[in-house]
């Protein structure tokens, strides 16, 4: 009879090592999935704008809905250092002002360069 309150704690105890090996693999799979998710809103922006060129509106709307994506991505960021490169990749997609075909070309051309940079940057902050 002096077994069974052993075995019941030892059992407990492995029950309670197996939850946090759960909850470390459960937080590692959402981590990689933010950071998957991260790059690629940067890349549907980058191809959205691409695609409006033509349309200072349509583009400066683009920009806009990317950060806010990204923004949103941070906020529910189980990493620190996704959290942070999320948000200011999405602070660069904001700080665009595209008034006209002019703007709306240069944007899509410095977007268009940027957003290796900040792929990378997203990456990275996930290693």
């Amino acid at each position: 009879m002096r077994l069974l309150p052993v075995f019941t704690l030892s059992l407990a105890g492995i029950l309670v090592t197996g939850c946090g090996a759960i909850e470390e693999v459960t937080g590692a799979a959402q981590k990689t999935q933010q950071c998957i998710e991260a790059a690629g809103i940067v890349t549907e922006t980058v191809s959205k704008i691409t695609s409006v060129a033509s349309d200072p509106a349509a583009v400066e709307k683009a920009l806009n809905d990317g950060a806010t994506k990204l923004t949103t991505l941070a906020d529910d960021a189980a990493n620190t250092s996704l959290k942070e490169a999320a948000d200011g990749v999405a602070a660069k997609l904001d700080g665009y002002n595209v008034q006209d075909a002019n703007d709306a070309v240069d944007t899509l051309q410095k977007v268009a360069t940027d957003s290796i940079a900040w792929v990378d940057t997203l990456t990275k902050a996930c290693a």
